[in-house]
């Protein structure tokens, strides 16, 4: 099993689907929810430092995993924690078809979570006006009318990551839409805020457990609209 990547990617601005032929992975943790369905053979990945083979799996939110083995396509389904209410997204996608249709149609109606705290919203706002350039936790903080030592509890406590890690997980977001849109790596990666093409694929290994050029060539992309 290579570490190419292939197949139709859709990215919606809290979600992203992919179909096709998924890539041997390093060891990884990113902070989206995952669901990875095969309809073929089963999926051999490790979960936490376990090995686990089944049809579907269901990764949550930052946990260390790595995909070792597929057998044909795969659908897999990656979803904000910040959006969608765990409870709420494993029933609606237990009662979903399995296609790139059904499970955006899916998603686009399952009810967004609620924010509990409106500074929270601020800081978030204000990061997404930032991302091309250098975010300053300060100037988030102040956007939220918050000490910087309560922003960071804000965002541990409601939305799962420090403001730092939150970020990067933004601006790879940017990148990726950059890149599989024809930018150049380099030009995607300054385009979402990256020093350069060496950190963005740096972040792509990291939080995907692959490189940018491997996951990235041989993916068709499709945004969909908010």
């Amino acid at each position: 099993m290579s570490p190419e990547w292939s197949g139709r990617l859709w990215l919606g601005p809290d979600y992203g689907l992919i179909l096709g032929i998924a890539g041997r992975t390093a060891p990884h943790a990113h902070y989206a929810h995952q669901l990875m369905f095969s309809p073929g053979g089963p999926i051999t990945a490790s979960l936490d430092g376990r090995v686990t083979t089944a049809h579907r799996l269901f990764i949550q939110s930052r946990m260390p995993h790595a995909i070792l083995h597929t057998d044909g396509e795969v659908l897999m389904v990656y979803v904000e924690p910040g959006a969608f209410e765990l409870d709420l997204l494993q029933a609606a996608l237990a009662n979903s078809e399995l296609s790139l249709e059904a499970l955006s149609s899916t998603l686009q109606q399952i009810p967004r979570r609620e924010l509990e705290d409106a500074r929270v919203e601020r800081a978030l706002l204000a990061l997404d006006q930032q991302l091309s350039g250098k975010v300053s936790a300060q100037a988030l903080a102040q956007a939220a009318h918050v000490s910087l030592s309560q922003l960071e509890r804000l965002f541990a406590n409601q939305l799962g990551l420090p403001v730092r890690r939150l970020v990067l997980w933004r601006r790879l977001r940017v990148a990726l839409g950059l890149a599989l849109g024809g930018s150049t790596l380099t030009e995607a990666a300054h385009g979402a805020g990256f020093a350069d093409s060496a950190h963005f694929s740096r972040t792509m290994k990291q939080l995907f457990g692959v490189t940018a050029g491997a996951s990235l060539r041989n993916l068709q992309l499709t945004l969909l609209p908010l």
